[in-house]
């Protein structure tokens, strides 16, 4: 008997997770849309959204077009069910941004960071800063925000508490987790700042229909996501991703990692705007930021040859470091992101032709190289479905509620 009725329960709580995420994601939707794409039985469809109505986490939205007959209502996430905060911990500043359940920004801070010393300490009050920001200037309460997703550079070793080893920050074994925890009672969800950009872009941007991709982040520094059938590799202990200290020349640029000829240093915004200052006979390139001048370098591309080489070069690294990847996954898609790979995005045909000299022919061939659609936001709006993902795999039961009920109906929050 009780074998019996854990397995109902079971099976209840994957159809929930189904239902609701089918919502979540490709939603408004029909009771019929979501018979017809999860195989699921119309009584049991109905029954369990019926359940997800009742406990306010999904909304009919309106009647569908009819031919004719009765028409079916629409369903969408309710918005104002739940709300998660997205981190996105760069180099350059801190990005912090509230979402509602239905992924709309509600409010956004941002924290500058001296990128040439990144203190943990600093970082993490940055952090609780921005959440007490964001939660005030949009009306919400602490216990109605499911939890806080942070991507941060480097490699995220998860365990009881995320420690963070960020070798080009100077961060060994950063307790991180710790460190903001310290200062809020919120679930708190870390992971590195490429995959959270790529988990945004394969929800909801140019990832959306593929199931092996990898997703580049350049900016001050370079990281990738390996998504392999629709699941983000991670490797023995979560680092895979690290492209940016892929070796590109042997014996090259010195990198700030400490190694010589790694990707980032040439492609990587800090490497791009040195190699212009050096174009320019040791001339400093105006701007007080990387991103002004990075904007700089794109503006002076008009007049300066120079500045044109170098763009030109940045291009076919990039392009070689593209290829690597398909060489070495064979990926449908390519998406390049980060807020410098947005800002080089004139540069996507020369790197797609680059790629294609330098990686195998097949390979190549069955594979896109595309810009992101997400634009700067996308590491902090990836680590918001952090907490979100975890609400949907539990069929919409917040940490702390009971589990849904085995019978028909219903239960309430």
């Amino acid at each position: 008997m009780e074998l019996g009725r854990a397995t109902n329960r079971g099976v209840r709580l994957r159809n929930r997770s189904a239902l609701l995420s089918k919502v979540f994601l490709d939603g408004p939707l029909t009771r019929q849309d979501l018979v017809r794409s999860t195989g699921l039985s119309q009584p049991a469809v109905s029954n369990v959204v019926g359940d997800l109505i009742d406990e306010g986490l999904v909304v009919e939205a309106g009647a569908a077009e009819s031919d004719g007959g009765r028409p079916s209502m629409m369903l969408r996430v309710a918005p104002r069910f739940a709300f998660a905060v997205g981190v996105d911990v760069g180099e350059t500043r801190v990005r912090v941004e509230l979402f509602d359940f239905a992924m709309t920004q509600l409010a956004s801070a941002a924290y500058p960071l001296d990128p040439r010393r990144t203190e943990p300490a600093e970082v993490a009050g940055h952090v609780l800063a921005g959440i007490d920001a964001v939660t005030a200037r949009a009306g919400v309460a602490a216990d109605q925000v499911l939890g806080v997703g942070i991507g941060v550079s480097g490699v995220v070793e998860q365990g009881r508490e995320a420690v963070v080893h960020a070798q080009s920050l100077g961060w060994d074994r950063v307790p991180l987790q710790r460190l903001i925890a310290a200062g809020t009672d919120l679930p708190l969800h870390i992971d590195n700042g490429a995959k959270t950009l790529g988990q945004a872009e394969m929800w909801f941007g140019a990832g959306r229909g593929a199931r092996h991709a990898v997703f580049a982040l350049v900016g001050s520094g370079i990281g990738a996501a390996v998504v392999t059938n629709g699941v983000t590799y991670r490797g023995a202990s979560s680092s895979a991703g690290e492209w940016g200290h892929t070796t590109l020349v042997y014996g090259g640029r010195p990198c700030r990692c400490g190694v010589r000829g790694c990707l980032e240093a040439y492609v990587g915004a800090e490497a791009v705007i040195e190699r212009f200052r050096e174009a320019r006979g040791g001339q400093p390139v105006p701007g007080e930021d990387e991103e002004s001048q990075l904007s700089a370098l794109l503006d002076a591309a008009g007049s300066s040859a120079a500045a044109r080489r170098v763009l030109a070069e940045t291009a076919e690294y990039l392009g070689a470091g593209v290829a690597n990847l398909i060489n070495l996954f064979n990926p449908e898609r390519v998406v390049l992101g980060g807020w410098a790979g947005m800002a080089l995005g004139g540069l996507l045909p020369a790197v797609r032709e680059s790629a294609g000299r330098q990686a195998l022919r097949q390979p190549y061939e069955q594979a896109s190289i595309e810009l992101g659609l997400l634009g700067v936001d996308a590491v902090a709006l990836g680590a918001s479905t952090l907490p979100i993902a975890r609400l949907l795999t539990a069929g919409g039961v917040r940490i702390g509620e009971p589990a849904p009920p085995d019978g028909p109906r219903h239960f309430t929050r």
